[in-house]
């Protein structure tokens, strides 16, 4: 993009938040013991998808989106877009490049990960939305005029208990809804070996275990679980950035991926470079924004290290995934959250397992006003 000509861009002169819950089944058969915490959103105690967005007005009446994650930290999210960020924003041109060096650094004593930094993502993301508009064409080719239309999609499943019976069970839902790529959120080699066996040996198979173990039962684990042949193993640590451990397990075994918290752009980064990450998977809501995006992707073509974006998302940060994935990122697959959606907030929203992206300039993304009224849990203007 012509970033002399960005900075000619319109002034801010609004920022609306809107925050949306979109009810879901995950299609459960059975309510057990669970291995993930309640704050986790593949637990069963989610039974709806919170979406905190952003709408964008410049000084020109355009309107670009974004969104900030997301799930139960959203009042503090939230606090941080109305207090802080959104405030920061207003007057600016909007002119993305610019306003992330400036609210990078305004706001670096804040932390690099964490609610802030969840705000600057949504502002962020709305910005290129605005620019890519501004050039007429959608967010992918602003990235890459040379990219494509099609996005192939992986089925990202809840946490089923370790209940290898029920992993199956929707594994096979999932194939039956044209998928050939599952996530799970399983840790044992029970219930993985239940998904493998009905996946099929071609298929692509991962699985999140949400940094259950220490090194040792990583490592234990990664051992009983090569038989499977995962494509990854996410976060299988706690701390997820205690990038020495996962440099070790991953030299041992491969198959480590993390970066959904990693401490922004140069937390990823350092992971990558430490080896400590054979899938680097940062998250367009948590990182920064596209901006962030951009440079973590650089990073990895540089490194060699395979991008994978995480996207447990149903606003905007949906749309943006798949833009970025189109534009930069051709041979990686949308993670699409496996759930039964009564009703669906915009043309991305459930979709998958193949999407075709149209020709809509910015990201493309247009809520049904009426299920966003329907479902709107707060919102505010600041201008």
């Amino acid at each position: 993009m012509d970033h002399a000509a960005d900075h000619a861009a319109p002034a801010v002169t609004r920022v609306e938040l809107l925050l949306a819950a979109m009810p879901f089944s995950a299609g459960r058969r059975v309510q057990g013991e669970e291995t993930v915490d309640e704050y986790n959103a593949s637990s069963q105690s989610f039974t709806r998808m919170e979406a905190l967005m952003v709408r964008v007005t410049d000084a020109s009446g355009a309107v670009g989106w974004g969104e900030a994650f997301g799930h139960r930290v959203n009042p503090a999210s939230w606090a941080a877009l109305e207090h802080l960020v959104a405030p920061f924003l207003l007057g600016r041109p909007a002119d993305p490049e610019a306003v992330r060096r400036d609210s990078e650094y305004a706001f670096h004593a804040f932390g690099r990960t964490g609610p802030v930094h969840y705000a600057i993502s949504a502002i962020d993301t709305a910005l290129w939305d605005l620019a890519a508009q501004r050039a007429g064409v959608p967010l992918r080719r602003l990235l890459d005029p040379r990219a494509g239309d099609v996005v192939d999609c992986y089925a990202s499943l809840v946490h089923y208990g370790e209940d290898p019976a029920e992993v199956a069970h929707h594994v096979s839902r999932a194939q039956q809804a044209g998928y050939r790529a599952f996530k799970l959120h399983e840790s044992t080699p029970e219930a993985v070996g239940a998904a493998r066996e009905q996946a099929g040996t071609e298929a692509a198979l991962m699985t999140d275990v949400n940094c259950r173990w220490d090194e040792a039962g990583a490592d234990a684990a990664l051992r009983a679980l090569a038989v499977h042949d995962l494509r990854w193993l996410e976060e299988p640590i706690f701390p997820p950035d205690d990038t020495p451990t996962m440099a070790r397990l991953n030299a041992r075994h491969g198959r480590v991926s993390a970066g959904e918290n990693a401490s922004g752009v140069a937390g990823m980064v350092e992971q990558m470079r430490a080896g400590a990450v054979e899938v680097a998977q940062p998250s367009v809501g948590k990182i920064g924004g596209i901006s962030a995006m951009r440079e973590v992707l650089a990073a990895g073509a540089a490194l060699g290290v395979e991008i994978a974006p995480h996207t447990f998302y149903c606003g905007p940060a949906l749309n943006a995934t798949a833009q970025l994935i189109a534009g930069l990122l051709p041979d990686a697959q949308l993670e699409v959250p496996f759930l039964q959606w009564p009703q669906t907030l915009h043309a991305l929203h459930g979709a998958g397992p193949s999407i075709t992206l149209d020709e809509t300039p910015g990201l493309g993304f247009v809520p049904d006003e009426q299920v966003l009224q329907e479902h709107l849990l707060a919102s505010a203007v600041i201008e």
